[in-house]
């Protein structure tokens, strides 16, 4: 009888325990519960992502790439072309210069910067995105210009950062992604129509402008007139814009804009740019563009990270 009863209790106990376990497994796990999309958003914080920025240029100057955790089919493109990874600028002898903004978007993992190279005397503006999926790097998208001698713009102010830029974003005063991205395609229309006035852009009276690392606006331009609405803007109908990465939690957004062909950036050539913003409180608050003079129709190669009105 007490026999009996033991096996009775065991067939009891390990029915209870293949019921648990089939509990268990039809019970998703929290990773699994996730979209794709979230998981791979949880994938590369901020410190991941300006450590893979860090990364890629250690590699670039160091012309070897046998560390960076490649995706197997990276996709790479520069000056907007594709081509071979480890072409191009990898190609160069280049050294580290003084300058470097982030921008880092947790959201839609791009790891974005504008970072200063020096090809002997010669200064490198080099725009960079890096597209993260699981923490590898699956997308590269450059612009490299070179600063000539007759360049038309010698840079001044690259051993300093841009004012404002990356100071915090006053407590109150951040914005929704979607207002973000929304205030700087408003800046687009201004180019668009060649009125920043008209276009109602929203600056705040400390704004400014660098380019190529010159004042082109705002405070120390060297010029009159050097507030944001009074300088002569040209009108640029053909201008596109491409949404690259919003960095929410500094409040800045990072645009792509080839800007059409006007005929004043040299024949069959068009500017192409690497635009960023920093925004917070209604309004934009520093400005800061890399970019080169590239051939009529080049395109982007990358989806907007946000949409864009159809008026482009």
């Amino acid at each position: 009888m007490i026999s009996a009863t033991v096996s009775i209790r065991r067939m009891a106990a390990s029915g209870l325990a293949v019921l648990a376990m089939l509990a268990a497994m039809a019970l998703p796990s929290p990773a699994a519960a996730q979209s794709p999309a979230q998981a791979q958003a949880q994938s590369c914080d901020r410190a991941c992502l300006g450590g893979l920025v860090t990364q890629y240029v250690d590699a670039l100057v160091a012309r070897d790439a046998s560390a960076l955790p490649l995706a197997e089919n990276v996709r790479f493109t520069e000056n907007g072309q594709e081509r071979a990874f480890g072409t191009g600028a990898w190609e160069a002898q280049l050294t580290k210069g003084t300058f470097r903004h982030d921008y880092l978007d947790t959201a839609g993992q791009v790891a974005a910067a504008h970072v200063e190279l020096r090809e002997g005397d010669i200064p490198v503006l080099y725009s960079l995105a890096l597209h993260v999926e699981g923490g590898k790097i699956a997308g590269v998208e450059s612009i490299v210009h070179r600063v000539t001698p007759d360049s038309v713009f010698q840079p001044k102010v690259l051993g300093e950062p841009v004012r404002g830029m990356d100071d915090p974003v006053p407590a109150g005063q951040r914005m929704s992604r979607a207002d973000m991205v929304a205030m700087a395609l408003r800046y687009t229309e201004g180019l668009r129509i060649g009125s920043f006035r008209d276009a109602n852009v929203p600056f705040g009276p400390e704004t400014y402008r660098v380019e190529n690392g010159v004042i082109t606006a705002g405070e120390g331009c060297g010029r009159e007139p050097c507030g944001m609405y009074d300088g002569r803007i040209m009108v640029h109908p053909g201008i596109i814009p491409s949404v690259v990465a919003v960095d929410e939690e500094n409040g800045t957004v990072l645009l792509w804009m080839n800007f059409g062909y006007t005929g004043s950036y040299g024949e069959n050539r068009v500017l192409v740019t690497f635009e960023a913003f920093k925004i917070w409180g209604g309004a934009i608050h520093s400005i800061s563009a890399f970019f080169d003079f590239l051939p009529i129709g080049t395109s982007r190669f990358w989806d907007s990270s946000d949409p864009v009105p159809k008026v482009y």
